[in-house]
């Protein structure tokens, strides 16, 4: 049985749908707090800004993202998700890939020492 939903500590996320090629989930993350820099060999992403200010570092381009706003994540590209503001932020992360799995995560740089 695979997980759908996880505290981590930057905030949480919950798998919404997960079918074949593809899986759906709703990610907060908390005020002042950031996803690892990371790249993915299978899979590319697709956020779209819920509620907050997502600050979107996707290769070497980094934009500020808002309610209805849209970020596409390239399959290898390195990307982070960060929350410099005082609110929570949601996204819905669609990925979309031949293997979607938590264990196809690389982490090159990481706020809680998670990276190798």
């Amino acid at each position: 049985m695979s997980v759908t939903s996880e505290d981590r500590p930057w905030g949480s996320w919950h798998v919404i749908e997960d079918g074949q090629g593809y899986k759906v989930k709703r990610i907060v993350v908390h005020p002042g707090k950031r996803l690892s820099l990371q790249t993915h060999e299978h899979r590319s992403e697709h956020w779209v800004v819920i509620f907050g200010i997502a600050t979107c570092t996707v290769g070497e381009t980094v934009v500020k993202a808002g309610p209805g706003d849209c970020i596409d994540v390239p399959l290898g590209a390195m990307h982070r998700l960060s929350n410099e503001h005082s609110e929570d932020l949601q996204i819905i992360e669609v990925q979309q890939g031949a293997y979607t799995g938590e264990d196809d995560i690389q982490r090159h740089e990481d706020d809680f020492g998670r990276h190798e």
